[in-house]
């Protein structure tokens, strides 16, 4: 008897086992798209001139620790969301999302700005060290690419038993993780693969790290293109999907889908610049007050 309850017991775990790996690939299957984009903004974040080669995979790894806390407060309250209030999900995606297209509008204003201002933001700025920010600011646009990544899955997912769900949450919330932070952390040191091959002195080794050396600069100064048009588009899809009249505007319009991911980045930039127009005034004049009662 004991044995026969104990087969069972096995069995009814490797069932639930199973299903949790099938929703998992299904799930994972929905988020590749948000994925994608959170490993593009977030090695082009974590990386940059002003950060020495020594602290790279530190901050990578503070930036990978920060994501795991950021799950491990979403994934719980994703559930009691599911639950109890399942129609604030959609408020709090559209908050995330006008929060990425902001984010991608300031970056190309800043961009732009005179060099005057430039140097005004500096001094407003000189007090907080610049891996501090990189970290912070990454932790943050994490948190919200996360809560997309987790709230699709549980999408992909809403008829599942409570235990397999809370397992393919886990699973894909940890397995993201390392998946993107450990290629981010590649990502920020070929540069340094390609100098330790060239130090080799080997005919066959040093073509590859004199090319690496060559090609990263590009490779990053894209991947901080891609990064900003990243922020549009996955903001703007937040929008254009979770926005019950603009959903049904632009699936009226039966658009292919290179126009759908247009239409997305379009919304994007719009929603960035309202956020500007709103919220930058603000920030500069906090900023000035704060910078006056210091002095």
């Amino acid at each position: 008897m004991a044995f026969s309850s104990l087969f069972t017991l096995l069995d009814d775990i490797a069932s639930v086992l199973d299903d949790v790996a099938l929703m998992t690939k299904v799930a994972a299957k929905k988020t590749v798209g948000v994925i994608s984009d959170d490993l593009t903004l977030n090695a082009t974040q974590v990386s940059g001139k002003d950060v020495a080669a020594s602290r790279e995979l530190p901050i990578v790894w503070a930036v990978a620790k920060g994501s795991l806390w950021n799950k491990a407060i979403l994934i719980p309250l994703a559930l009691l969301l599911a639950i109890y209030l399942p129609s604030f999900i959609n408020i709090l995606l559209m908050i995330g999302g006008a929060y990425l297209c902001f984010e991608g509008m300031e970056k190309l204003i800043h961009k732009f700005l005179p060099k005057n201002q430039k140097n005004l933001d500096r001094t407003l700025n000189e007090t907080t060290s610049s891996e501090k920010e990189k970290i912070t600011g990454a932790i943050k646009t994490d948190f919200i690419l996360s809560a997309e990544i987790i709230i699709i899955a549980l999408g992909s997912i809403q008829d599942a038993e409570l235990l397999p769900k809370i397992l393919t949450l886990l699973a894909i919330g940890i397995g993201i993780t390392f998946f993107v932070y450990g290629l981010v952390g590649l990502i920020v040191k070929l540069d340094d693969v390609g100098l330790w091959l060239i130090k080799k002195e080997n005919p066959m080794t040093q073509p590859i790290g004199k090319f690496l050396l060559f090609f990263m600069p590009w490779f990053m100064k894209s991947l901080s293109v891609i990064g900003v048009i990243a922020m549009f588009m996955v903001g703007g899809g937040i929008f254009v999907h979770y926005l019950p009249i603009l959903h049904h505007f632009i699936e009226n319009l039966q658009l292919d889908s290179p126009f759908s991911i247009l239409a997305d980045l379009s919304v994007g930039i719009f929603i960035g610049t309202i956020c500007c127009i709103i919220v930058l005034p603000l920030m500069t004049l906090f900023s000035k007050k704060q910078h006056q009662s210091i002095n």
